[in-house]
């Protein structure tokens, strides 16, 4: 496979998460008149058992793959997705469309975790980060149209029609992968699925002093990226009333913000990850920090609806220069045991975020002051661990 093939099909694999989550936005308000009536608020619980299901899955789904290789286990996926989404489809409850949903995170947990590991097994060190930076800047582009995908489906048919979406976009990656990945991980270097292994693996990842920072400061990135999410649209609706417009709106933003990931590709052999990493956090420090300040000011909703576009707009810029690199950070020194690796790292980022960001989300009071005040909070906290970094990374040096 030519790298510009395998590049694109990686950043398909990639976009089953951004897909899942952002052509659900503009149906929220339907599903939640439907299916919760009582309580529209809960509606936003569809994207969390989502990403709860995509956490879990991550700790089985690379160690599966260092066993019995990586293709299967991502075509194995794709199946148990499109199992969940058909449930979801199909559900009469919200209870019963969050169990689905949580299946379909379960199986969308294959082609995010095992993707990283097939990146792994075939690049390391910058090089690494650089090609994740590209296929980031591919994969930004999912968010950016999910939503107008997402407006489109339920306008030609209703809220439905997304799940039946979902089922055709992972029966063509999984056809994809069957058809022209060749397997990355040959059968001498597979690692027996036995509980011993992977405990010592476990020991060895969280070990290292680097990649238990980078695992925090990853959990707190998400954390702001979920709960942006999560709160987003009803910013718009209920804060702004620009509801019809928001598929625009937000589709604008991650085009603008995409072009992060080419910038950490231009400037992260150069500079190096963790620079850029803590740069971006002491830009966000700032950026929601005026934010904060805003909240409490009385603003006319046209200015404060401007001022809420640009530090959208930095929140998403920063997880393209910040989400990839530290991946690569913690994935550096565990090429042996890649797959393992790539679970536990983005199991424990993607669980833990969510608990930090769901209750900033349901925090949603009318303003966007509860979800600023999270962010700045997170960004704080995350920018002391990567100054901590770099003491650590000083220490160790001979």
């Amino acid at each position: 496979m030519a790298r510009a093939e395998f590049v694109a099909l990686m950043a398909m694999l990639f976009a089953t998460v951004a897909f899942s989550i952002d052509a659900m936005l503009p149906a929220l308000p339907e599903i939640g008149a439907e299916l919760s009536p009582d309580n529209l608020n809960r509606a936003q619980l569809i994207l969390t058992a989502f990403v709860i299901g995509l956490g879990l899955g991550t700790f089985v789904t690379g160690p599966l793959s260092d066993t019995f290789g990586r293709k299967r286990v991502i075509i194995v996926g794709a199946a148990v997705y499109i199992t969940g989404a058909a449930a979801a489809w199909a559900a009469q409850s919200l209870e019963l469309m969050l169990a689905a949903r949580l299946v379909q995170g379960l199986g969308a947990a294959g082609p995010r975790v095992v993707g990283m590991a097939v990146i792994r097994d075939l690049y390391s060190g910058r090089l690494m980060a650089r090609l994740m930076s590209i296929v980031m800047m591919i994969f930004a582009l999912v968010p950016a149209i999910a939503p107008l995908l997402g407006a489109g489906i339920i306008a030609l048919s209703n809220w439905r029609g997304i799940f039946v979406a979902f089922v055709l976009f992972a029966l063509i990656g999984a056809g994809w992968v069957g058809l022209r990945l060749e397997e990355t991980l040959p059968r001498e270097r597979r690692r027996p699925l036995r509980i011993r292994p992977i405990l010592r693996a476990l020991r060895e990842i969280l070990g290292h002093p680097m990649v238990r920072i980078t695992i925090v400061v990853q959990t707190l990135c998400l954390a702001m990226l979920f709960a942006t999410i999560a709160s987003v649209q009803q910013i718009y609706d209920v804060t702004y009333d620009r509801a019809e417009s928001f598929p625009w709106w937000f589709g604008g933003i991650c085009l603008v913000s995409a072009s992060a990931s080419f910038v950490n590709a231009a400037l992260v052999v150069r500079l190096g990850m963790r620079f850029l990493v803590t740069v971006m956090l002491v830009a966000q420090v700032l950026f929601s920090g005026v934010m904060v300040i805003l909240s409490h000011l009385a603003l006319s909703p046209d200015i404060g609806f401007v001022f809420f576009l640009i530090w959208q707009t930095t929140l998403f810029f920063q997880a393209g220069m910040t989400l990839g690199n530290l991946n690569a950070m913690g994935m550096e020194p565990l090429g042996h045991i890649a797959g393992t690796a790539a679970s536990v790292i983005a199991g424990l980022a993607t669980v833990l975020s969510m608990g930090l960001a769901m209750p900033i989300g349901l925090g949603f009071d009318g303003t966007f002051a509860p979800l600023a005040q999270g962010v700045f909070g997170l960004a704080v906290v995350a920018l002391a661990l990567m100054l901590w970094l770099r003491r650590v990374e000083q220490r160790s040096l001979p």
